[in-house]
């Protein structure tokens, strides 16, 4: 490693799999944000080719195919198996554990409530957006529904790439769909926090929103689909951003821009190409997703505020055990290490 001016530059021997890794990490960074505006870009480009009437013919299938996204997706095990998955898997690396008293039903769908959310939910993509760490080997007969913004299945082609990642929208009459299918087999992949989550996220802290958050409780008790507690130790270690407080400046155009888009605009710190000090790539570190006790629930049409906040407090105590328990074995510093939820 070589240091110039207190920036740490990666040595020049580095071996091809790590460089392959780092692209494979910087791919996927670029897909989460760039691609939406790169397939525009190019579908604004083709219509002034002679190649617009694909952009044309493209335009009845996204009018034809719109509400895909909140009537269970489609998947293609192909996308969710690429190979650059699998160096991406490998650059932190990202591993998917299932408990031994996580037991599922193939004949039942589930809700996996998966925290922290972390800047770009990293865990979350590499254990429920593909199948290289292992999700259809630890669930064998589910079918994995990472949730997401309903504004990425309105981009035209990036869409496409969304859905056959198995994704589908994070909206009410998506999450029933999908619980309600009666042959069973579905699990529900949500990140509870949701995009506020990232705002508190630091190197060894682990804040979590959830204190507010019954939606999913009521979304669950409504299809009698059991709750799974989904912790990911490690997520929160990958980035660092710029100091943010609750009343500052920054915080307050941040809010008002997720607000407007639902996008939390982090101003994240990671690492370059050549040098580990600054940049937009992740920072090397692992990420262990564990995956808990399904706490069973009634089915309820309608259910009360009451039953709702019991199933919520059943909820948060799995939780608190669930990340008690396993810290001594993923966390960096297990006896400093607390959650704090907000």
């Amino acid at each position: 490693m070589y240091k110039i001016f207190g920036i740490e530059f990666a040595p020049i021997n580095i071996p091809l799999e790590r460089r392959l890794q780092t692209i494979a990490a910087a791919f996927w960074l670029f897909s989460c944000v760039g691609f939406n505006f790169l397939f525009c870009g190019i579908g604004l480009f083709m219509l002034t080719t002679k190649y617009y009437w694909i952009i044309i013919l493209y335009g009845f299938w996204y009018y034809y195919d719109l509400d895909c996204g909140e009537n269970g997706g489609r998947s293609s095990k192909w996308c969710r198996n690429w190979t650059i998955w699998s160096y991406f898997r490998d650059y932190f690396p990202i591993k998917l554990v299932k408990l031994d008293e996580c037991v599922v039903d193939p004949k039942r769908n589930y809700m996996f409530c998966y925290h922290p959310h972390g800047v770009l939910a990293t865990g979350f993509f590499g254990s429920f957006a593909t199948d290289v760490c292992g999700f259809p080997e630890l669930f064998p007969g589910f079918k994995s529904h990472p949730l997401t913004l309903d504004s990425h299945f309105k981009t035209p082609f990036f869409r496409d790439y969304v859905l056959a990642l198995g994704a589908c929208t994070s909206s009410k009459k998506s999450i029933n769909c999908i619980l309600s299918k009666p042959e069973g087999g579905n699990i529900v992949a949500l990140a509870v926090g949701g995009a506020e989550e990232s705002f508190y996220c630091r190197p060894g802290e682990y804040k979590i929103i959830l204190k507010k958050r019954k939606g999913f409780i009521r979304l669950a008790l409504r299809n009698g689909a059991p709750l799974v507690p989904v912790f990911s130790f490690g997520e929160t270690d990958i980035y660092s951003q710029v100091s943010n407080p609750d009343g500052s400046l920054l915080r307050w155009l941040q809010n008002q821009f997720k607000n407007l888009t639902g996008i939390a605009p982090i101003i994240p710190i990671g690492r370059g190409f050549f040098q580990y000090n600054v940049g937009l790539v992740p920072k090397r570190h692992p990420i262990t997703v564990v995956v808990g006790k399904p706490i069973d629930v009634v089915r309820v049409d309608e259910p009360t505020t009451e039953l709702v906040d019991e199933y919520h407090a059943k909820f948060t105590k799995a939780l608190i055990e669930l990340f008690e328990t396993e810290k001594y074995k993923y966390a960096d510093n297990p006896e400093k290490t607390k959650l704090i939820i907000i």
